[in-house]
């Protein structure tokens, strides 16, 4: 796709806490609250960039360099390789070159839109850094998740309010799957799309990615590519013998030593104790690796003196084990607490570029990575958007409306709208203020003859204030009623922008809002999402 072009948008701001979609984790990391600290290396500001920079030059392997390139050659052998892409490959054998992470499932056709922000931010972090720190080469990364098994979670995307699926009975890792069956879906996705011109493009996409590659692995690296070459984009896939055999040193230790099971059991205790708001993401197992093989991903056990893998007939002993390890690596699949550790171990990270969830249980493998003497990277919030067309920014208009205020719950949102254009005040706020200064009068005169009236006058104080409340209800009520047109119309346009009462960026496939903004709709997001400007982008197309 071109990405080369400017395109004029409207822009607006809204700090993520005033949006009511990011955990309190999340709001007081982005604050720098000082509780979390021990629980990262550095805040990714672009200066601190320049302490990492030392650190992981001074903590990384050369000779993981050539396996590291060696293994991207292989990955990309039968692809077309951008001129810049090739580039950054090359590079990545200096040691002056550090790369920039994103990882994300391998969803059908990318599902829900976020998948675009994940990969922008880390493009565009690289282009910040590589212009403030030019003697250094910075490389944006695509880790594709290509071992995990949940296939329910990336069967699917949506599309005009339906679930365009992939149904197959489905096993092991993804990325071994067999695309067969994909005619059929992209079928149903070209019936969707219908016959406008723009559209072409998009079936274009879905066939060649998907109709023209045997697995799962090779159409999401095809489309990847394919979206976002030109950015030089690099794709990495950790289901790779070569690469695994770097790990195997760490995940013996895992295996045998149980070394981040104990590790991170005690940093999620810091974190509860540091807010018991702030929810736990990830439980450390005991082994933290999946045997992975011909259509099988399950968990290595600790049973009766043997290492078993579950939901199968197969045992090692500990020396077994350790001779699979060293002859088959690539049979040892990291689960979502071991895959951090052996991204940063392969590549000369810097940082990584995740959702509000993935730096949740980031959060917790600090003291892990320090442990096994493995420098842990900055963490930073991907870039968050709304995107709106012409249309709907009419309707908002029209509605005398400000955008952040969609951003309200339902009820709440109805509430504000038809007390803003009632033609009478609901708001019984003064009432309760005359009410509470008249019982405060009640309170003093109990006070004065006799304390054990005190709870009575109380319980009164209550009963009115619920009297109160419940008229206020009932008023509204009937506003709603009065006002029908106005609630539809509201609710028709929060729906609209926020599909399932959850963020756009959640529900949505890309393809639907390429269908309103075609070629614009990449180079838009290049050019209006900053990775250090913090705050949640609405824009307005």
């Amino acid at each position: 796709m071109n990405t080369s072009l400017s395109v004029l948008m409207d822009v607006e701001c809204i700090p993520f806490k005033e949006t009511g979609y990011f955990s309190k984790l999340i709001c007081d990391y982005l604050d720098q609250n000082e509780a979390l600290r021990p629980f990262y290396n550095r805040f990714p500001l672009l200066e601190n960039f320049e302490d990492q920079i030392k650190e992981k030059q001074a903590n990384f392997p050369k000779t993981h360099r050539k396996v590291l390139v060696d293994s991207l050659t292989a990955q990309y052998e039968g692809f077309e390789v951008s001129e810049s892409t090739q580039a950054h490959i090359d590079a990545l054998t200096n040691e002056n070159t550090f790369t920039v992470v994103t990882g994300h499932q391998l969803n059908l056709f990318t599902g829900p839109l976020y998948f675009l922000y994940k990969i922008v931010t880390t493009i565009n972090l690289a282009k910040e850094l590589q212009e403030k720190y030019p003697k250094q080469h910075f490389v944006p990364v695509y880790w594709m998740a290509t071992e995990d098994h949940d296939f329910d979670e990336i069967n699917y995307f949506n599309l005009h309010g339906k679930k365009v699926k992939w149904n197959l009975k489905a096993s092991g890792a993804v990325g071994h799957l067999s695309t067969d069956g994909l005619d059929e879906v992209f079928d149903i996705f070209a019936a969707e799309l219908g016959n406008l011109g723009i559209s072409e493009r998009l079936k274009e996409l879905f066939k060649k990615a998907y109709l023209e590659h045997s697995n799962l692995t090779d159409a999401t690296r095809f489309l990847a590519n394919a979206l976002f070459a030109e950015q030089g984009l690099l794709i990495v896939d950790g289901d790779d013998a070569a690469l695994k055999k770097l790990l195997m040193p760490y995940a013996e230790k895992d295996i045998f030593e149980h070394t981040p099971f104990q590790t991170i059991s005690r940093s999620i205790e810091g974190l509860t104790q540091a807010s018991a708001d702030y929810t736990i993401q990830v439980n450390p197992r005991e082994i933290n690796y999946f045997y992975l093989k011909d259509g099988l991903r399950e968990r290595i056990i600790e049973k009766h003196g043997k290492y078993h893998v579950v939901n199968t007939h197969m045992d090692f002993s500990k020396e077994e084990l350790l001779k699979e390890i060293q002859e088959f690596p690539e049979r040892f699949s990291p689960n979502v607490v071991a895959r951090p550790l052996y991204q940063e171990v392969i590549l000369p990270n810097l940082c990584y570029i995740g959702g509000g969830g993935e730096l949740a249980y980031w959060l917790e493998l600090k003291a892990y990575f320090e442990e096994l003497d493995v420098t842990f990277p900055m963490l930073m919030l991907r870039n968050s958007a709304l995107l709106i067309t012409k249309k709907q920014a009419e309707k908002v208009k029209k509605m005398d409306l400000e955008v952040r205020h969609l951003f309200m719950k339902q009820h709440s949102l109805i509430n504000k709208k038809i007390r803003d254009i009632s033609n009478i005040d609901i708001d019984f706020s003064p009432q309760k203020k005359l009410l509470e200064e008249q019982f405060q009068h009640m309170y003093e005169l109990a006070e004065q003859t006799d304390e054990s009236f005190l709870g009575a006058v109380k319980a009164q104080e209550v009963k009115q204030k619920k009297g109160l409340d419940a008229l206020e209800k009932r008023l509204l009520t009937a506003q709603k009623r009065k006002l029908k047109d106005h609630v539809i119309r509201l609710t028709e346009l929060q729906n609209e922008l926020f599909p399932n009462q959850s963020l756009q960026e959640r529900q949505l496939n890309f393809s639907e809002m390429y269908l309103e903004m075609g070629e614009d709709l990449i180079p838009a997001l290049l050019q209006y999402l900053h990775p250090f400007e913090a705050d949640f982008v609405v824009l307005t197309h």
